[in-house]
């Protein structure tokens, strides 16, 4: 699905959501955001954010291993936990499901009106090595964060590839 717009008349804007906004999404968010200034990418985006579909850990910074894994690979990471709210469909281009729980949640809740395109981020896969839902991390070890980055780093780069590299 190609973006329905073109650069020089705005820049998009991408909100990446999980549960409790405290592992997955917050990576998602770091993850892209270093993506997108490594390819050269930041003119094409106005706003990269991520959310929790509750708000059981608003205000909390994201998970230690979350942020171990991030900076490991030398990904700032920089979030406080925050719940998605209607009004966030009238700011994203695309609002990124983690997994399908969290996807479904979200279309629900989107208003008949919106324009967002809410997708599984998983969409942009292309590499089967990676499942296309990026699985919860937070009751297990620390490999599954590392697996996640990988994930995430993946699905960042055919993202950009595809939605955004078609426009330079």
């Amino acid at each position: 699905m190609a973006p329905s717009f073109h650069p020089r008349d705005r820049q998009l804007s991408v909100a990446f959501v999980c549960l409790g906004n405290i592992c997955r999404s917050p990576m998602a968010e770091a993850v892209f955001r270093h993506k997108v200034k490594e390819l050269g990418y930041s003119y094409y985006f106005k706003t990269i954010d991520s959310f929790g579909t509750t708000r059981w850990h608003t205000g909390e910074s994201p998970d230690a291993r979350t942020v171990q894994t991030c900076r490991k690979n030398g990904v700032p990471i920089e979030h406080q936990a925050q719940e998605i709210s209607l009004k966030d469909f009238d700011r994203f281009d695309y609002i990124l499901a983690m997994d399908e729980t969290n996807l479904r949640d979200l279309r629900q809740m989107q208003p008949i009106y919106s324009d967002s395109i809410v997708e599984l981020f998983g969409k942009w896969r292309s590499n089967s090595q990676f499942n296309k839902v990026v699985g919860d991390p937070y009751y297990g070890g620390i490999s599954g964060f590392e697996y996640n980055f990988q994930q995430l780093g993946h699905f960042s780069e055919e993202f950009l590839l595809r939605e955004v590299g078609t426009l330079d």
